[in-house]
């Protein structure tokens, strides 16, 4: 049986629950209160499992705080023998507008810590994220706030249709390939 690691990245702690920074964490809560999953606490994050047409998805939430993700992907990577080619980040991007969906298989960190440790940890930039946008609606200086400040009542609406869509490129992702999900999700 074929193994996905599915990364939601965030930070752990009610005062983060619903920031923009933890859209990696509320994307796979969605996924799991969908499929009647729960995720359970082990060693660096809390773990759900999902097969699906003879595939694994291992959704995973580090809590090692975002910006030392890295340590539970590369951990679970190992544990699990899964291939770089199956892990798939979903993390928050201020570059793309609010609720835009981009998949790369390659790339910077962008600024993002998060991702950064990830690069550091596994010793590559050739790894597949997904990139939710949360827009750069922020002043100069501000950014800190605005990425660890709670969605407005405005992107609240709209958020549970971009779950839904963010669900089907993951279960794309896995079984459909990077390739063809890209082609069918990005800029949607």
């Amino acid at each position: 049986m074929k193994k996905f690691l599915i990364v939601g990245l965030g930070n752990i702690g009610e005062k983060y629950e619903n920031t923009r920074h933890n859209i990696g964490f509320r994307i796979l809560d969605y996924f799991a209160k969908n499929e009647d999953l729960t995720f359970e606490t082990q060693k660096l994050g809390d773990i759900a499992t999902y097969k699906l047409k003879g595939r694994t998805f291992i959704l995973l939430k580090p809590n090692t705080y975002m910006n030392l993700s890295g340590k539970a992907v590369l951990y679970w990577l190992t544990k699990e023998k899964i291939p770089i080619e199956n892990l798939l980040i979903i993390t928050d991007d201020l570059n793309l507008p609010f609720g835009s969906i981009r998949l790369k298989t390659k790339g910077s960190d962008g600024g993002h810590n998060g991702l950064k440790d990830i690069q550091d940890k596994i010793n590559t930039t050739k790894y597949n994220r997904f990139r939710f946008g949360i827009s750069d609606a922020f002043n100069k200086g501000r950014q800190v706030d605005y990425v660890l400040g709670e969605w407005s009542s405005k992107e609240n609406e709209r958020l549970s249709e971009r779950f839904e869509k963010s669900v089907e490129l993951i279960k794309s992702f896995v079984l459909s390939g990077i390739n063809n999900t890209m082609n069918a999700f990005n800029g949607k």
